[in-house]
């Protein structure tokens, strides 16, 4: 009975050794000079002097993906006098607007704004002969949707019908900008070819001309809130252009 006592003893032990060194070959020992986790969102500066952890400016400051670093940001120089050459002259109010326009949302480029434009001058004008409500309710404000609708209701209880294609764009250029508080607006005069007429409900043509090309200016005022979530500009605004 002692002897299996003993043996059963011995064996515990030896299991309790295997064990407790394993643990320690696994976890290893702690010296005092272990390496923090890796954070790989942690900006580190290989500048940094010692003991600078806990300090406002040390190893400590985690920056979010995409933030500005402090000396990247004290850095930033002035825009170019000449930043919309070929769209406003320098100094000139519709410089001035684009400025405000580029400080509240540095990635406004008023080339791109004015293809934009262009784009939708034409499904605008478009839409609105095809009496394609859905088009232009995305692309108009509150207000010029309903002129447009009230239009087009009127079209429609004449029976008359509405024939537009688009010859050409031959120019837009931004002829005023605005900017009050977070809302800015951009007005753009087009120059544009197009050939239009209206039919009646028998087909005949009441205005305009099927074959003629007929040159024509508008002036559309386009409008955001700067900060939006929302990139689109809605037209506000319409007038003919001289």
């Amino acid at each position: 009975m002692q002897d299996s006592f003993d043996i059963t003893t011995l064996i515990f032990l030896g299991l309790a050794v295997f064990v407790i060194w394993k643990l320690r070959s696994v976890l290893g020992q702690k010296t005092g000079e272990e390496r923090p986790p890796f954070d790989p969102f942690s900006r580190r500066d290989s500048s940094a002097q010692p003991g600078s952890a806990g300090k406002p400016d040390g190893d400590n400051v985690v920056r979010l993906p995409g933030a500005a670093a402090p000396e990247r940001a004290a850095t930033v120089t002035a825009p170019a006098p000449d930043r919309w050459k070929g769209i406003a002259e320098p100094g000139t109010r519709i410089a001035s607007g684009l400025d405000t326009i580029a400080r509240a949302e540095p990635g406004f480029d008023a080339a791109m704004f004015l293809d934009g434009a262009k784009g939708a001058y034409e499904m605008i004008v478009t839409a609105f002969a095809q009496g394609d409500r859905a088009t232009l309710k995305n692309l108009l404000s509150k207000e010029v949707f309903e002129g447009f609708d009230r239009a087009i209701a009127d079209r429609e209880k004449r029976g008359e019908n509405v024939e537009t294609t688009f010859v050409s764009i031959d120019k837009a250029e931004i002829a005023g900008v605005e900017v009050r508080g977070n809302n800015a607006q951009v007005v753009v005069r087009f120059l544009s070819k197009l050939i239009t007429a209206t039919r009646d409900a028998a087909g005949k043509v009441v205005d305009g001309s099927p074959e003629a090309v007929v040159d024509v200016t508008d002036v559309w005022t386009f409008a955001r809130q700067l900060g939006s979530r929302d990139p689109n500009w809605l037209l506000v605004a319409t007038e003919a252009g001289q």
